[in-house]
């Protein structure tokens, strides 16, 4: 019998949920209020279309996947950590998907997102961990030293986990009391620890350097730094944040709001400051403080050609470059009127081929009028109305976004700065370090989208479904 990697996933999910709410409990309460968010947006669409008195229920109304939908961040320091969460993620059906070079954000990191890699996978449960691991060369020569030092010591990976993995990979499934093992140990890689593997000036000297290098190399786990639900609303859920007194950021990182989303909004509560305890000279503990983990909420809109995409990075670019420096209201203003660009109407994304989608023979197509015909048009299909069409969701990340998140989360600057801004993107040097090569996220997208092609195809009969209108470069 084969390992069940969507169940598996399923259940590891919610068990680091649960275990995150325990540790962070504002999470919890953010967790809540995305779902009263999601009811009262349900709400208020229900009262456009004239029903007044029915309750919402968002579990009844929303696809399965919202509910448990979660993607996690993690923070790793070297090549063996990257290698090993690799082969943990690969037993529950979790790949490296894109590449993201956080030093364009100011960051000495870069990372990929492990997720699900079909459509089916992704819509029975679609838990993605966004994994950042250390750039050694980015940081000064006294930090590096002492960072190479502290992670040669610690391990992160319990010895009845690697035991689990080895026993996946080799047999190709687990039994039912060893995948509660395998979740148990697995846990304990993100488990957060209060007392740091680090002195307390060796801390303020990683700190010192940047922030993010005394988060990954102070503590004897890649403790998960942010667990974020998806809803549908995310402005409403910025506003409730505010009104219930959560610490929000001050402005929702992405594209402004859209009557069809693009790619990603996120916004998040500042990181909490918490008690850590460090060695002293003296090898006794003493009482410090931490700052690295929050709360974070997505919204997810639609997955973007290359060519959507290089229209989207164009008019961010512009954004950035006229809105710098500007308050918070202002920034929004200039985003929303530079994104007047970017089309918002569903026939006009499929048109010029800015988006994915998933094709799909209408129920009132009559079939017959294309058995046995070579050629026809995708174009055509859709104006006769025989094939309709949905957009793929985007499932990735925004390495801009992602910065924005954690430099509201920050208490300083990096000293290294100007050596990180400097830096090339090192793909290959990733991928040395993963032991694997990374997924084109475009091409999965695409792979998705011809499948739904191909499945028309051959509910109509049709030789061949052109579609040459479908711009994706």
């Amino acid at each position: 019998m084969t390992l069940d990697q969507d169940s598996l996933r399923a259940h590891f999910c919610h068990a680091l949920s649960e275990m995150y709410k325990a540790e962070v409990p504002l999470y919890g309460d953010l967790v809540d209020l995305v779902r009263q968010a999601d009811a009262k947006a349900l709400q208020t669409i229900q009262q456009q279309h004239g029903n007044t008195t029915t309750p919402i229920n968002p579990d009844e109304i929303l696809p399965a996947r919202n509910r448990v939908e979660r993607h996690g961040a993690i923070r790793l320091g070297t090549a063996r950590e990257l290698s090993t969460i690799r082969r943990m993620f690969a037993v529950m059906g979790m790949v490296p998907v894109g590449y993201y070079d956080l030093s364009v954000a100011g960051f000495p990191m870069h990372a990929t997102a492990f997720r699900p890699r079909t459509h089916e996978a992704l819509a029975r449960h679609p838990f993605r961990v966004f994994t950042t691991v250390l750039r050694m060369e980015l940081l000064s020569e006294r930090t590096r030293a002492l960072a190479e030092r502290a992670l040669a010591q610690r391990e992160i990976f319990t010895p009845r986990l690697m035991q689990l993995i080895d026993l996946a990979e080799t047999n190709g499934t687990l039994s039912g009391a060893e995948r509660d093992e395998f979740i148990a140990e697995g846990l304990e890689t993100f488990r957060w620890h209060s007392r740091a593997t680090v002195t307390l000036e060796e801390y303020r000297v990683l700190k010192a350097e940047h922030p993010l290098v005394a988060d990954i190399v102070s503590f004897p786990s890649c403790h998960i730094n942010h667990l974020t639900p998806r809803t549908i609303d995310i402005d409403l859920v910025q506003r409730m944040m505010r009104e219930r007194g959560m610490p929000a950021k001050e402005r929702i990182e992405g594209p402004p709001r859209r009557v069809n989303p693009i790619l990603l909004r996120q916004t998040s509560f500042k990181a909490l400051e918490e008690t850590v305890y460090f060695r002293d000279a003296g090898d006794e503990y003493v009482r410090g403080s931490h700052t690295a983990r929050f709360g974070e909420v997505e919204q997810r809109g639609f997955a973007l050609t290359r060519k959507g995409r290089q229209l989207y990075d164009r008019i961010l670019a512009r954004v950035n470059r006229e809105a710098a420096g500007l308050e918070p209201v202002e920034y929004e203003k200039t985003l929303k009127r530079c994104f007047e660009e970017f089309p918002d109407d569903l026939t006009q994304l499929q048109a010029q081929g800015l988006a994915f989608f998933c094709y799909r023979v209408t129920p009132h197509a009559s079939k017959r009028d294309y058995q046995g015909v070579e050629s026809v048009s995708l174009a055509q299909l859709l104006m006769d109305k025989v094939l309709d069409y949905e957009p793929i969701t985007y499932e990735d990340f925004l390495p801009l976004s992602a910065g924005g998140i954690f430099n509201s989360n920050l208490a300083n600057a990096s000293q290294s700065k100007q050596l990180i801004m400097e830096a090339d993107t090192d793909l290959d040097g990733f991928q040395r370090m993963l032991g694997a090569p990374v997924m084109d996220e475009f091409c999965l997208y695409e792979q998705i989208q011809q499948d739904s092609l191909e499945s028309c195809r051959q509910q109509l009969g049709v030789g061949l479904i052109a579609d040459s209108d479908i711009i994706s470069e």
